[in-house]
């Protein structure tokens, strides 16, 4: 079919040159959004008196018509056309006639695919936002349920400090707001409308490029026509926040494969996020979390794409940009599955409460108050360490934990330790004493959790 550009060319592109540089097959993604800002185009051209008032109203009801075709799946968006851009304005033509050729005044390509890229990007982050919101709902109940569930603390994926699971909850939960926030402030950075810049200069039209950003709920125009078509900031800066979110995904996925082991046994997974082995019958695998774990490089490799895409581009547009999409939509999708899957997952599985608590009393987690209680006992910290050191040595050697050495073990090792090291080194102490903001005794998540509904109701 004839492009929207042929007429400076004199002979037909090569089809292996017409397909290269056709975008139908990914850019249809956002057929809504390119003829939501060709409607608000329209409706400013007749507003500004570019277009009489019949030829706006003959132009929006075709292109609602075209709309309403493509979602029954009456009109179909195929390969013959090179864009989604030419699939509107080529139907818009063939339905209403001249006045179909009009829509395109005062703006171009660049501009329009621009405006579409952020209308399509500004509806999934408040998507995104939605999916992150979900998982904020479920860690906060989850912080709640296990303010006493016991566990072990890990550095180094030793074995530390004991805890509680509502506290390791908890530093996810502060991860995910932090990944909340910055899709909000992307968002704010992003919402400017850069329809109207035309290909890269503007204009002779005297178009209302407010009226057009306020009818399509931005803050105001770009105020500068190059940089308005080839902006991709929002991109790379969704592309890193959606990053840093399978970051923390993966993290959290890797301790649920962990916990989910045999070895463990912190949590079962529930069977609707599992998966059974073809030959080992006994096998419950945590499929969801390995896919989490694995799809977060996809999304890396979107952002690093889309890096080197921009590192070398002259203002103003260029058809590298065209690159943005097929990795930003897959990113997207990628990114939600996986929160909302992940979500399902930790909300339905059952926490091993007692393996947790057995597992930070068998780890030594409590030698470090063992030490402080000997300071508080006038034992210098250093001679202290060394002193526990050997208590360790010793319940090792014996297969016993600190809680269960006699007292007359004790003072073999050191004559300071009296009965109240039981009650010095017990779980509940270890992690009661500790009360300062961001701690995990009962005392400061209970601070923690009411902040945090606070933060939940004003999302």
């Amino acid at each position: 079919m004839a492009q929207l550009w042929g007429g400076r060319f004199t002979k037909e592109t090569d089809q292996l040159v017409y397909n290269f540089n056709a975008s139908i097959s990914f850019d249809q993604k956002f057929y809504k959004e390119d003829m939501e800002g060709s409607m608000a185009h329209v409706k400013m051209l007749a507003a500004t008196g570019i277009l009489t008032e019949e030829e706006r109203d003959e132009i929006l009801a075709g292109i609602e018509g075209i709309l309403q075709d493509v979602e029954s799946g009456k009109l179909e968006i195929t390969s013959e056309y090179e864009d989604i851009h030419s699939f509107v304005e080529a139907n818009l033509i063939e339905r209403i006639g001249d006045a179909g050729k009009k829509l395109h005044t005062g703006r171009s390509r660049n501009d329009q695919v621009a405006l579409d890229m952020k209308l399509y990007t500004r509806k999934e982050i408040v998507n995104l936002k939605g999916l992150v919101k979900d998982l904020l709902y479920v860690l906060q109940d989850l912080m709640k349920e296990h303010i006493d569930t016991f566990m072990p603390g890990f550095t180094h994926l030793q074995k530390a400090q004991p805890i509680t699971l509502a506290h390791h909850f908890g530093a996810y939960m502060e991860m995910f707001k932090r990944d909340y926030e910055r899709l909000c402030d992307i968002y704010e950075r992003m919402n400017y409308c850069p329809l109207g810049s035309g290909a890269l200069a503007g204009t002779t039209y005297p178009l209302d490029r407010n009226m057009t950003a306020e009818l399509l709920g931005f803050k105001g125009p770009t105020l500068n026509s190059m940089d308005s078509v080839s902006d991709r900031d929002y991109v790379i800066e969704l592309l890193s926040a959606l990053s840093t979110i399978m970051m923390h995904l993966s993290r959290f996925s890797e301790e649920i494969i962990i916990w989910n082991s045999n070895e463990y046994r912190f949590v079962e997974l529930d069977d609707a996020y599992s998966t059974g082995s073809s030959i080992m019958p006994q096998k419950k695998n945590p499929d969801i979390a390995e896919l989490v774990r694995g799809k977060t490089g996809r999304v890396y490799g979107a952002l690093m794409q889309i890096l080197t895409t921009m590192k070398g581009i002259p203002l103003a547009y260029n058809k590298d940009m065209q690159e943005d999409k097929e990795l930003t939509f897959d990113a997207i999708d990628t990114v939600k599955g996986c929160l909302a899957l992940f979500t399902g997952m930790i909300r339905t599985m059952t926490v091993n409460k007692t393996a947790m608590e057995n597992s930070a009393k068998n780890g030594f987690t409590n030698a470090t108050d063992a030490a402080d209680y000997l300071v508080n006992h006038g034992v210098p910290f250093r001679d202290a360490h060394g002193i526990v050191g050997q208590l360790v040595l010793y319940c090792i050697e014996k297969g016993i934990s600190l809680d269960e050495m006699t007292l007359e073990e004790y003072k073999k090792i050191s004559p300071v330790f009296e009965e109240d090291i039981y009650e010095a080194i017990s779980l509940e102490t270890c992690v009661e004493k500790r009360t300062t903001i961001g701690a995990p005794s009962r005392e400061a998540i209970e601070k923690v959790i009411a902040i945090n509904e606070e933060y939940l109701a004003n999302l």
